[in-house]
């Protein structure tokens, strides 16, 4: 088996077409990123979208370093990501009514007091519009085909004739030989797959604005609070969290964008959907409920006041226990991305846990070629399970550190205060690793050996980690009973 090299980059063209029909469901991160891998893989691809565009809405999300390794084989992407990233950022850190306690630093700083290098972070910040535009340019390059409004409520597959397929709202009918379900936690795709949990409420949702930096010119006050750092290069952006109990805030200043985001219990208004917007006198309203005696700040308000019409997003937040089955009984249908695991924000993991399934999946079907093609689909799930289980209940332990912070700790150690960002997360490279250890996951499942106990795959988890199956409900019972979130065996650093 070919290895992929650190250094390879194999632009489109670079592998001959397997012959393979992917049929793919969806366009968020996992679903634009499965059709260009796919392109690029030499997969024939379709793409069906339920709404009439590519929604490009959003604010701003946590982008791995891991999410970002196969831009080597896209140069224009890699070029324009570079471009819309934050370089030279700095971090504040804040309780929630308006503490100062860890004071202005470079991102950089931080990287390198964590025994980080500067040069490679774990991950960035990111502007959701910029990086959706960004794919849609690519797809839009390689001619695409994405047929949009399609509304698909039935999945199916034929073993028998090694085809699968779905059905829209409207009845009609699309197939292919492998169909990628990236529709999210919602996605139909769950019926067929059989022991899928259902994505539970998580009682949790986040208020989320980004709008024109100008509307903060309004109020002196919260111009100069919210303004960037002076730094080497003039003027630069900075990220400032805030943590309280039961609650997490996060600003983002950028040249020409103010960004917020506020983590809450729900109000009764909030909806999966980027495109559902509340008045900003219902966060004033709410925010203050749930975290104590003391409110929140009296400029972090003063910034919502200054929000524009129809821009805060009130997203409502899922979970769903890990779950083995991502594909169906055929393996003829694959869920990736929220559709086989959902993220908490504090994880940092959602996006770019998408994204790796896409880049696994396109690989170990060119891997496996068009007579492997369940074989590959299996080969892929159990490389992706335990890595996906384990990153979930980082977010979870995130969130808890986010939440219920010992500021005392920080006043001695400002790593306290930053969530875990571990380098089985941030250093793995899923492309890589499928090419590394297919054949040994191949031989491992026809030998029949469980999962949890295949010791001949090297980890792309916590090294020396021991799968034992977790659900959210005991995490919460712990939490309520004041006890930590128990990771389990393993390196989680």
């Amino acid at each position: 088996m070919p290895f992929i090299q650190d250094g390879d980059s194999k632009p489109v063209g670079s592998y001959p077409n397997s012959g393979i029909d992917v049929l793919i469901v969806g366009t968020g991160l996992a679903g634009l990123t499965a059709a260009i891998e796919c392109v690029r893989k030499g997969h024939n691809v379709r793409v069906l979208e339920r709404n009439d565009d590519i929604n490009t809405a959003g604010d701003m999300y946590f982008m791995g370093l891991s999410a970002t390794k196969f831009f080597k084989h896209w140069p224009e992407m890699a070029k324009e990501f570079d471009e819309i990233s934050l370089h030279n950022a700095w971090i504040e850190t804040f309780k929630h009514d308006g503490s100062q306690m860890i004071t202005p630093l470079k991102v950089a700083d931080r990287l390198r007091d964590a025994g980080l290098d500067p040069d490679t972070p774990p991950g960035t910040f990111q502007m959701r519009p910029l990086v959706y535009k960004m794919y849609v340019h690519q797809v839009k390059k390689l001619g695409v085909k994405i047929q949009f409004g399609k509304r698909v409520v039935e999945y199916w597959e034929d073993e028998s004739k090694g085809r699968a397929g779905v059905v829209t709202d409207k009845g009609e009918r699309f197939e292919a030989d492998v169909v990628i379900a990236a529709d999210g936690v919602g996605s139909k795709s769950q019926k067929l797959v059989g022991g899928q949990v259902r994505a539970m409420k998580s009682g949790r949702a986040m208020w989320r604005a980004a709008f024109p930096i100008h509307h903060i010119d309004k109020n002196p006050e919260v111009k100069e609070f919210f303004k960037m750092i002076k730094g080497d290069t003039g003027d630069e952006p900075i990220v400032r969290t805030w943590l309280g109990p039961g609650t997490y805030g996060m600003t983002l200043t950028r040249p020409d964008t103010m960004i917020w985001v506020l983590n809450h219990d729900v109000t009764g208004t909030e909806k999966e959907s980027w495109n559902h917007t509340v008045d900003n006198q219902e966060v004033l309203d709410n925010m203050d409920k749930g975290v104590g005696p003391k409110p929140w700040a009296p400029i972090f308000k003063e910034l919502v006041k200054l929000t524009p019409p129809n821009t805060i997003v009130n997203f409502e937040l899922f979970w769903r226990n890990p779950q083995p089955k991502w594909a169906s009984p055929g393996a003829r249908v694959v869920n990736i991305g929220d559709a086989a695991h959902s993220f908490l924000p504090a994880s940092g993991n959602g996006a770019t846990q998408a994204i790796e399934d896409a880049i696994s999946l396109a690989s170990c079907l060119q891997i496996g070629g068009k007579n492997n093609i369940p074989q590959s689909v299996r080969a892929h799930v159990r490389m992706r399970f335990i890595r996906n289980a384990c990153a979930q209940k980082l977010g979870f332990s995130n969130a808890e550190l986010l939440q219920d912070t010992n500021w005392s700790r920080v006043e001695i150690d400002p790593r306290v205060a930053q969530p875990k960002l571990p380098s089985w997360v941030w250093g793995h490279d899923p492309e890589k690793y499928a090419y590394e250890v297919y054949d040994r996951v191949v031989e491992s499942m026809n030998k029949g050996v469980p999962i949890e106990q295949d010791d001949s795959i090297p980890p792309n988890y916590p090294p020396g980690y021991k799968y034992e199956p977790w659900n959210i409900e005991q995490i919460m019972e712990d939490v309520r009973n004041g006890k930590t979130v128990d990771l389990g065996s393993g390196n989680w650093d």
